[in-house]
Formats: C-alpha cells, sequence, structure tokens
C-alpha cells in the first residue's frame, strides 16, 4: 500500500480574521523588508503588511556574517564578479540573472546604506572590502567586523518602523495560499501566535504576495539556520502549485563550529572571510589539505571546500578538522571577527591560541520556488525573492555573499514590478484540496534521515533509503491536531521529500549536489533544472534544460553543421535580452493565465528555402515550451503554407518566444532563399555563388551558414584566417605586388587573394605567384579576357572571383565566362526575409 499523498492544504480552523492590504510580504530579513520598503516609496498610499514568525529583528539575514559582495572597487568591474558567479555555478546559473545581479547590485547596496545601513570603513573613509570564498577580488563590505547580517537587519527594522504604510505582524506562521477563481493569488491565510485582536489562524486578502520566509536548513540536523528556517515558503509554495528548482543544491558551509559527536540544531558559523583574511585549513596533524586541490586553495568555492573536508574526514578517520588562525593575534580576531571569536569563547575555544574545529553543515538552499527576473512564480501574483526563490542566480553553488546582494536586487525588482502591473485578482475562492498534516514526533527523525542519507555524501543506497524513510514518516495511527508544531512538521516533511528525489534523481555530481557513485560533472545528460510540482496525483518532476545550454541533440547538430554552439547560445541570450528587456512580455503575462497550454504551427507564408529551424526551437524551449516537432529540414524549399515546426507549451512561454524564434528563421530563410536563387541562375556553369564579410555584427557565423543552406558557399570567416589585400592596401604598400610581396613574408603560410580593379593587374600579381584573385567591378568582356589569360598560362592553381556589380539577371553572363566564384555580399547585407509566422490552433 503506497504511503499517504503530501497534503494540498494544511489542516486548520477556518479564518477568524481579515486583513485587507495591498501587498502582504511573508518574512522580515533582508529581501522582505526591502520589497516592503520599496513599494511603500514607489505608492506612498498604498498598504503594505509584512508577516513575520517571530519578531521583526528576527530570521536568516541576522545570522549572516560574511557580508555582501558588490563592485565598488575601480579596479573590479561588473563581468569578472559575473564571471567569479558563473564559475561557483558551475553551469547552472542564469547568465542574464547574474548580469542583473552584478550590474544592478552596487546601486541596490547604496540604497542600503541611504536606508542607515553602516559599514566598516578604512580610516581614510572609504569602505573596508574583503575576500571570501571564489572571488578573485575584494569586493566584500562588512560591518562590525563579522556582524554584517545583525547591522543590514537593524537598519532596515529601523527604516520599517519609520515608515507608517507599513504594517507588522510578528510571531505568525503562513499557512496557505489564498487564490481567486482564476487560479492568480489573492493572499494567505496564517496563524499568529499570541493574544490580541488578531490572533489564532487569519487570513490576509492582498493583490500581490511575496514569499521571503528564509531557507530551509531546519530540514537537516545540523545547520547554521535559525529554528525558524524550515522550509514554509517553499511549502507553501508547493501546496499552490508553483514549480520549485534545482532543490537537491543545498550547500554545506565548509566551516561550521565543530561542537561534538551528535549536535543538532542551530550551530555556531565560521565566516569564509576568516579564511578571506588569511587563516588556512589543516587536519589533526596540522597538514594543510587545500594546497592542490583547486587555484584558490583555502579560498575555493564552498563545495569544493566541503569536499575537500570530507575526503580528508574520511581518509583520518576524524569527524572533523581544524582552522588555523593563530597567527591573526587576539586583537585581531576581538576586532575583525568579534561574533566568531565571542561564540569560540563560550564553547570553550579560544582561537587566537588555538585552531577551531570545524565541520561542514546545512547552510543554504541555491534551489526554490522558480522565478523570472521579475521574482514572478508560476502562479500571478505570486512573487518569491531571497533563499526561498530560485532565481537562477546561484546555479548549482552559491558564490559567497551572493545572498544578501540577492536579496536586495531582486526585492527592487518586485516592487516596481507589482507597481507597474498593478495587479487586480479577484475575490478568493475556497479551497478544495483534502488537507492534511504530519505527526510533529516525525521532525528528529526526518532530521536525522537526511543528514545520513541527503547531506554532503550522497549515493543511491543512502538516497533510496531516505526516500522510503520520508514516505513511512507520512503514516501516522493518531489524529494530528493543527498547531504550530504539526504545520511545520509538515512543511519539512513535503520539502525534505522533494529535496530526496530530485537528489536521487540526479545523477552526476555537480556544486553542492555530491553523489559518490556518480562523481564526475555529465554536461551531456545533466546541463539542466528538475523542476517540481505538487499535484492531486502527487509530485511531479520535469528535466527542463538549461535556459542558457541547448539540448544535446541541438548542440550535436548545430557543431555537425559547423556552428559553434556557444555563439549560437550568445546570440539567443543577446535576441532574447532585446525582446524581453527588464519586465519580460508585459502583453502575456497581462492576457494569458499562467496555466493556460497551446499548440502552434510556425508556418511559411511564401515560397522558399528555410535555414534556422534549430535555433528557432531552441529559443522556444528556452522560454518553456514542452516539445517542438519539426516538419521540415533546413536547405529544404517549402511552399507557401507549409507548417514548418509545431510548438507545444504554455502559451505565455509561446508567445512570448515567438518574435525572437521568428526574428532569426526569418532572417536566415531569406538568406537561404536569396542564395537559392542565385545559385539556380547560374546552374550548370561550373561557378560557385559566395558570400563576402558584409554580415551584420555578431550573426556572421549563422549568415554563412545560411548560404550554405542556400546552396552557395562561404568565404573567409574573419580577417585572420585568409588575407585580402584590397585597393586601400595597395595604395598603402605602394603597388599590388609590393602589397602582395608584403603578406606573403609576413604570413607565409597563409592563403593570400588579391582585389584588382584593372585588367594591366592581373599579369604582376600573376608573376608572383598568387593562387585566388578577386576581379573587383570588372566589365563582362574584361572578365572573359582574364579567365583566358589564366588558361594560357596554364595557371590552373588559381581561382578567380568576380565581386561588384553583379545582379541576378547579369549573374548567368558572370558565369558563363569560366570564372569560379561570383562573390555576393547582397546575400548577406540586404537578403529580404522570408515570411513566416506562428499560428496558433484553436
Amino acid at each position: 500500500m503506497s504511503a499517504p499523498a503530501i497534503p494540498l492544504r494544511l489542516t486548520a480552523p477556518d479564518p477568524g480574521w481579515t486583513a485587507e492590504a495591498d501587498v502582504v510580504v511573508v518574512g522580515s530579513g533582508i529581501a522582505g523588508l526591502t520589497v516592503a520598503l520599496r513599494h511603500a516609496e514607489l505608492e506612498p498610499g498604498a498598504r503594505v503588511l509584512v508577516v513575520t514568525k517571530d519578531v521583526l529583528s528576527s530570521g536568516s539575514t541576522r545570522w549572516a556574517q560574511g557580508g555582501i559582495a558588490a563592485v565598488l572597487d575601480p579596479r573590479d568591474t561588473p563581468e569578472e564578479h559575473l564571471s567569479d558567479t558563473l564559475l561557483a555555478g558551475v553551469g547552472l546559473c542564469d547568465v542574464r540573472a547574474v548580469r542583473t545581479l552584478v550590474t544592478e547590485g552596487p546601486g541596490a547596496l547604496r540604497r542600503l546604506m541611504e536606508r542607515g545601513a553602516r559599514f566598516d570603513r578604512t580610516p581614510d573613509g572609504e569602505l573596508q572590502l574583503t575576500r571570501e570564498g571564489g572571488h578573485r577580488r575584494r569586493r566584500i563590505v562588512h560591518a562590525g567586523g563579522d556582524a554584517t547580517g545583525a547591522e543590514v537587519q537593524r537598519a532596515l527594522v529601523a527604516a520599517v518602523a519609520a515608515t507608517p504604510a507599513i504594517e507588522v505582524i510578528e510571531h505568525a506562521l503562513v499557512l496557505d495560499l489564498l487564490k481567486d477563481a482564476a487560479g492568480r493569488a489573492r493572499g494567505v491565510t496564517l496563524h499568529v501566535m499570541g493574544e490580541g485582536a488578531r490572533d489564532g489562524v487569519g487570513a490576509v486578502r492582498a493583490r500581490a504576495v511575496v514569499l521571503a520566509t528564509g531557507g530551509m536548513g531546519q530540514v537537516y540536523a545540523a545547520t547554521t539556520n535559525p529554528a525558524v528556517s524550515t522550509g514554509d515558503g517553499v511549502a507553501l509554495a508547493l501546496r499552490a502549485g508553483a514549480v520549485v528548482r534545482d532543490l537537491e543544491f543545498v550547500q554545506f558551509h565548509p566551516t561550521v563550529l565543530w561542537l561534538g559527536e551528535g549536535s543538532t540544531g542551530q550551530q555556531p558559523l565560521i565566516s569564509e572571510a576568516v579564511r578571506g583574511e588569511g587563516a588556512v585549513l589543516v587536519d589533526h596533524e596540522g597538514n594543510r589539505f587545500m594546497a592542490g586541490v583547486h587555484e584558490l586553495a583555502d579560498l575555493a568555492p564552498r563545495d569544493i571546500v566541503a569536499k575537500a573536508i570530507m575526503r580528508r574526514m574520511h581518509e583520518t578517520g576524524r569527524d572533523h578538522v581544524h582552522l588555523d588562525g593563530r597567527h591573526f593575534g587576539r586583537a585581531t580576531w576581538e576586532t575583525r571577527f568579534p561574533t566568531i571569536y565571542a561564540a569560540c569563547r563560550e564553547h570553550g575555544i579560544d582561537p587566537a591560541t588555538e585552531p577551531v574545529p570545524v565541520a561542514p553543515a546545512a547552510h543554504y538552499a541555491s534551489g526554490g520556488v522558480r522565478t523570472d527576473l521579475r521574482g514572478r512564480t508560476s502562479i500571478d501574483g505570486l512573487y518569491a525573492c531571497g533563499e526561498v526563490a530560485c532565481t537562477g542566480v546561484h546555479g548549482a553553488n552559491r558564490l559567497a555573499s551572493n545572498s544578501l546582494l540577492e536579496g536586495l536586487v531582486f526585492a527592487e525588482r518586485i516592487a516596481e514590478d507589482i507597481h507597474r502591473s498593478r495587479p487586480q485578482p479577484g475575490a478568493p475562492v475556497p479551497a478544495t484540496a483534502e488537507p492534511g498534516l504530519a505527526d510533529p514526533r516525525t521532525r528528529p527523525r526526518v532530521q536525522a534521515h537526511m543528514s545520513r542519507g541527503a547531506g554532503v555524501l550522497r549515493n543511491r543506497a543512502s538516497l533510496q533509503g531516505t526516500v522510503r524513510a520520508l514516505a513511512d514518516a507520512r503514516w501516522t495511527l493518531v489524529q494530528v491536531a493543527p498547531c504550530t508544531e504539526s504545520w511545520e512538521a509538515t512543511n519539512l516533511l513535503t520539502v525534505a521529500t522533494v529535496l530526496a528525489g530530485t537528489a536521487a534523481a540526479r545523477l552526476e555530481t555537480r556544486g553542492s549536489h555530491w553523489r559518490e557513485d556518480f562523481p564526475d560533472r555529465d554536461d551531456d545528460e545533466w546541463l539542466g533544472h528538475l523542476d517540481v510540482t505538487l499535484t492531486e496525483e502527487g509530485l511531479l518532476m520535469t528535466y527542463t534544460p538549461h535556459g542558457d545550454a541547448l539540448p544535446t541533440r541541438l548542440t550535436q547538430e548545430l557543431t555537425a553543421a559547423g556552428l559553434d554552439p556557444a555563439e549560437v547560445n550568445a546570440v539567443i541570450d543577446r535576441a532574447l535580452e532585446e525582446d524581453l528587456g527588464e519586465a519580460g512580455d508585459v502583453t502575456s503575462v497581462a492576457t494569458i493565465p499562467a496555466a493556460q497550454r497551446t499548440v502552434a504551427d510556425v508556418v511559411a507564408r511564401e515560397d522558399g528555402v528555410v535555414a534556422g529551424l534549430a535555433l528557432a526551437e531552441a529559443v522556444f524551449l528556452r522560454l518553456g515550451a514542452g516539445r517542438a516537432e519539426r516538419r521540415a529540414k533546413d536547405g529544404e524549399r517549402v511552399r507557401r503554407g507549409d507548417v514548418l515546426m509545431t510548438v507545444e507549451g504554455p502559451a505565455r512561454a509561446v508567445l512570448t518566444a515567438e518574435r525572437t524564434a521568428l526574428n532569426l528563421l526569418t532572417h536566415l530563410s531569406g538568406i537561404a532563399t536569396l542564395t537559392a536563387r542565385w545559385v539556380e541562375a547560374i546552374s550548370g556553369t561550373g561557378a560557385r555563388v559566395r558570400d563576402s564579410r558584409k554580415t551584420l555584427p555578431g550573426l556572421r557565423a549563422l549568415e554563412k551558414y545560411a548560404v550554405r543552406c542556400g546552396g552557395g558557399v562561404n568565404h573567409r570567416m574573419s580577417l585572420s584566417d585568409a588575407a585580402l589585400i584590397k585597393d586601400n592596401h595597395v595604395v598603402a604598400a605602394g603597388g599590388v605586388a609590393e602589397a602582395f610581396r608584403a603578406v606573403r613574408d609576413r604570413y607565409p603560410d597563409l592563403s593570400i587573394e588579391v582585389e584588382i580593379d584593372r585588367l594591366d593587374q592581373l599579369q604582376p600579381v600573376l608573376d608572383e605567384g598568387a593562387t585566388e584573385i578577386l576581379l573587383d567591378n570588372f566589365t563582362i568582356e574584361d572578365t572573359a579576357r582574364a579567365v583566358r589569360i589564366v588558361k594560357e598560362r596554364a595557371e590552373n592553381g588559381v581561382a578567380l572571383e568576380a565581386s561588384g556589380g553583379l545582379t541576378l539577371e547579369s549573374a548567368r553572363d558572370v558565369a558563363d565566362t569560366g570564372v569560379d566564384y561570383l562573390a555576393v555580399g547582397a546575400l548577406t547585407h540586404s537578403a529580404p526575409a522570408l515570411d513566416i509566422a506562428l499560428d496558433l490552433r484553436g
């Protein structure tokens, strides 16, 4: 008999009270309070309600030690910050999201300082910057030495207190999402743990709901997270039907104070900044073990350091290693790391005189509720930011100190999107799903199973055992009363089940997901995301190819066609960035329900030759289409009305991708069609149609591919792969023969083509040994004479190319002279697009 299903709704009393707000923000860390403050600035008359599980100053933000990463040093650049982030994310970062983070981050940080946050400064008043793991430059701002989170929280709480439009409900555990009849977010139910006008279960109705509930570290027995981090936001989103992504990527902080065997609950963190200032990892014999593991040694990304620690612990049979910062001296420990120093002293350790015992512990969830660049989830009106969200910034492994920055940047974007879109959901409708609860006594069992089977080290047996144990934990022989403990246990069990399931499904090692039985990264099969939704039938898991990567079959197809998949990806990135802008496809978001699906046909509106179908398919898949079936091949002649491709998936995704996909497809098909006309015009002559470098910036490789689809051949790709001596080079060198000689002497192994514009230049070039000659703007008569001269000299290895002044009407006459090529710049720089459209069925 199967285990009971994960509930789609928490068992709870009917709401005894109701509150109204324009926006309800669930969570009071840096992400939630920034949303509230920014929205209050944008709409001073709006009412913002902040719901927090503890007091306003509690939550994960205040525990952050290291700092906030941002490009503030003139010697640093956003591109370097982007590069460091992408390296840490091991192939799964959304480049657009990371670029948003690193470019908007400095401004967001300055606005945080304007709200009152005070960061440490040098004696001359400049911000004091430090380094952490994975960063190649000093770009981490900090406060109070190692109390950054506490200072950020203090400043934001003070700012909220000074903003009358923001109301706060403390000691309130969010339960479930309220929806209207169209499935749009309409508020939340919650339970206030206290006495007063609002206590017990109530409802907050709002135009928009923002989840900023933090992490889910309490799903493990040992974690750096506070007791409130029980995955409430992710569990609520799952029950509401939202998509959750990348939950298997849980970052284990490599240096957590080891408090002894069997220690559970929140453990003191030893910030990465300690290693940034020069502390090193050593084993029990005092041997450093990070040198040679990574180029950054002790400052390698967190997943690398955590794995190295675990390996050394296994090799030595120990349950911890040491962090040695004795060379700092007591004064540095007390001033630069006062919080850490105090925590160590509280547990009987003096880091100024002895190494600090450390071991990895659960720290940060890189995955979460899937969002776009505006923080929008797959449910209209429901937003997520901070650790509860999966924005795509972190990929498979978060770069140190990017989390607080992510909270700032995407919180501001959410507030601006709500202000811009002004959601207007209908009245909430009663939920119909069967409610349920987990027995709160299962909580320690869930945590123990997760730590043993789905921790830093994972394998098939450990994960399968964990999945079975979690299924068993859903059984209960007693009636479970609705209360804080049972609600939290249900949330933990829900999140743990998804995490263990995705970890068991991902058969590779990547970032913070380490499979002992699949120790290698596998980009062929696993360069993608595991998306999970909760349905009445249970959990539905979907593999989605990474947005910045092409599916393997498309990669192989493009490579076989002579195209670089990385260049194709870059073209698609730029095209989507231009098309979507910051707000995305606002029309589709406004007019199409998120759950609506469609089937559409890509149809030729005129006769021609098609090229670029693989690119169009990649765009549709990139934006979320579930299936794209091609009914034609690149290089084929198509007739008006022919269906070239059928696309199926979410209607929003298909229509959002339409223009970008068709821009590429119609342009490349236009080039292929024009090329085919030239090829047809000279068929049977022995001459071939050739392109030139007259291409659009960034599209040369694709445009030359389209020429090949049309039956033409390519000239040189760039200025470096062959030489072409033109009239200005001749003037600069003092003559055509002199120019030829100069190039041959400098690059003896390079192919050299010489352009001549008079017949009397031909003989000197032949005498120099030219093997390819471009006849620029020659008359048909002079072209024929040039061919005869070459043949009379029996120069069989010399190729002649006609260029300039060519038309389709004259092409045949030019080809009949016996030239080898007709070079037609118009193929790529002025070919009309082929009319192709997207038709929705029904």
